[in-house]
């Protein structure tokens, strides 16, 4: 057996029944990877700048030159065999760097936070990011119609096709404060070339039972008001 053949198979997270209940090896990779970008977009400007100006481009584009040295060291070594692998790395670093500060500095919101220790076989999907969009409500919140759209049109993309797509999506997500969970973005993002069907079908059932669920909700909250109410005075 080759090299690369051990470190393609090594890199498949484990799916059995002893691992259900805990993260796969994936997304602990990806979690550290994740918060190692993010600190070096909190603390070194240039590095960021970088970063984002690989955004949306081929791995051997010249606009991504500048990126090796940041992500490189921070890649798993599986990544050394796989250019889809190197290629979700580098679109997750780029996107980050790409978002406002706020986005991927500070203090996360408690939602990331819980995630972050969670000992959850999977992240927040990107179909309850999109839900989340959703119900937050006035300004900051989406047509519900609009974020069933765009994932509609991201789980019907190849790989080629979803890198194409995914920063727009990424930075309307941002727009509307409801920032995508990076660790599982980049885990799907690197299962996407043989695993897409699956990734997809989560992503929307996350959505319509995350929209579900608020819908029954607010009927629920408007059902306790009416019953508050006093009665109306005969006349």
């Amino acid at each position: 057996m080759t090299d690369a053949t051990t470190a393609s198979l090594s890199a498949v997270p484990p799916d059995d029944a002893s691992t259900a209940a805990r993260p796969s090896s994936w997304l602990t990779e990806a979690r550290t990877f994740v918060a190692a970008v993010e600190k070096i977009c909190r603390t070194d400007k240039g590095a960021r700048a970088a970063l984002r100006r690989g955004e949306g481009k081929p791995l051997d584009s010249p606009g991504v030159q500048g990126m090796h040295k940041i992500v490189a060291p921070l890649l798993p070594p599986a990544a050394l065999y796989d250019d889809d692998t190197q290629r979700a790395h580098y679109a997750i670093a780029a996107m980050i760097a790409a978002q406002r500060s706020d986005a991927h500095t500070g203090a996360p919101a408690p939602a990331q936070n819980e995630q972050a220790a969670s000992p959850a076989p999977y992240g927040r999907s990107l179909g309850l990011t999109y839900a989340a969009a959703v119900s937050s409500g006035g300004q900051d919140g989406m047509r519900e119609s609009a974020a069933e759209d765009r994932l509609n049109l991201l789980t019907r993309q190849s790989i080629n096709g979803l890198h194409r797509h995914l920063p727009a999506a990424v930075r309307q997500l941002c727009g509307k404060k409801c920032p995508p969970d990076w660790a599982q973005m980049l885990v799907d993002l690197r299962a996407w070339p043989r695993d897409r069907g699956r990734i997809g079908r989560r992503w929307l059932q996350d959505f319509y039972r995350a929209r579900r669920a608020a819908d029954l909700e607010a009927a629920k909250k408007a059902d306790d008001q009416t019953e508050a109410q006093p009665p109306a005075d005969d006349a």
